[in-house]
C-alpha cells in the first residue's frame, strides 16, 4: 500500500471541510541535488499555490531529507498531497503524522522554507535555533509522532526561521554533488587517508634507514 493510499484510507470518514494536519518526510533525489535552483522553485511554487488554497505549514530541508507539515481543509490537503507525492524530485516518502486539528500551528507562515544545516545559519539564527540540537543532524525518517510533534512545537516559535538566505549562501550543483558522493563514504575515505599517510611515513623511514 502506498503512502497516499494509507493517508486517504485513514481519514475516509472525515468531512472534506475538516481541518487536518499532514506531516511527511522524504529524501531528495540525485538529479534534484544537482539542480541549484530547486529550493527557490519549491518555495516560490508552494507560496503561490498555498495562499490560493488556504494551505499553511512549513517545509524543512537538511542532510538530504525533507520534512513538510501541511495544514488546511481535508479536500485541499489531499489534492496537494497527490501532487507532492508524485514529484520525481524526492523519494522514500513516509507519513509521520495525519490528524484532524482544531486550529493551525503555522497560521502565519505560508509554507516557509527552513534549512536545517548549521553551516548555513547566521549567528542570530544559531542562537535562536539552539533548541534544535537534539534533532541534528537531520534524519526524520522513522520519527515517532511524539518526536515529530516536539520538533514542530519548537520550529513554530522561531522569530526568524533558519533559512539559507540568512547566511548569504546559495547551494550550487557541484557542492551538492560532492556532498552526495562523499557523505555516504566518509568512513572509507578517512581510513584510506590514514593508510596512505602511514604508507608515506613507512617509505620515508625505509629511505632514511
Amino acid at each position: 500500500m502506498t503512502p497516499l493510499t494509507r493517508t486517504v484510507d485513514t481519514l475516509e470518514t472525515v468531512e472534506d471541510s475538516a481541518l487536518i494536519q499532514l506531516v511527511y518526510v522524504s529524501s531528495i533525489t540525485l538529479s534534484a541535488r544537482l539542480k541549484a535552483s530547486i529550493f527557490d522553485e519549491v518555495e516560490d511554487h508552494a507560496r503561490d499555490h498555498n495562499e490560493q488554497h488556504g494551505i499553511t505549514g512549513t517545509l524543512c530541508y537538511g542532510n538530504g531529507h525533507f520534512l513538510q507539515c501541511i495544514e488546511g481543509k481535508k479536500s485541499e490537503v489531499f489534492d496537494l498531497q497527490k501532487r507532492i507525492f508524485a514529484d520525481s524530485r524526492h523519494k522514500n516518502i513516509e507519513v509521520l503524522l495525519l490528524r484532524v486539528i482544531n486550529q493551525r500551528s503555522f497560521v502565519d507562515w505560508r509554507m516557509r522554507l527552513l534549512f536545517l544545516e548549521r553551516w548555513l545559519w547566521s549567528p542570530a539564527t544559531k542562537k535562536q535555533a539552539a533548541q534544535l540540537s537534539p534533532f541534528l543532524p537531520f534524519t526524520p525518517h522513522g520519527w515517532t509522532s511524539e518526536r515529530t510533534e516536539q520538533f514542530l512545537q519548537i520550529i513554530k516559535t522561531f522569530d526568524t526561521p533558519p533559512h539559507i538566505k540568512a547566511a548569504g549562501i546559495t547551494y550550487n550543483a557541484l557542492g551538492n554533488m560532492f556532498r552526495h558522493i562523499a557523505a555516504p563514504h566518509q568512513a572509507f575515505l578517512i581510513v584510506q587517508g590514514c593508510l596512505s599517510l602511514l604508507l608515506m611515513v613507512a617509505l620515508v623511514l625505509l629511505y632514511l634507514s
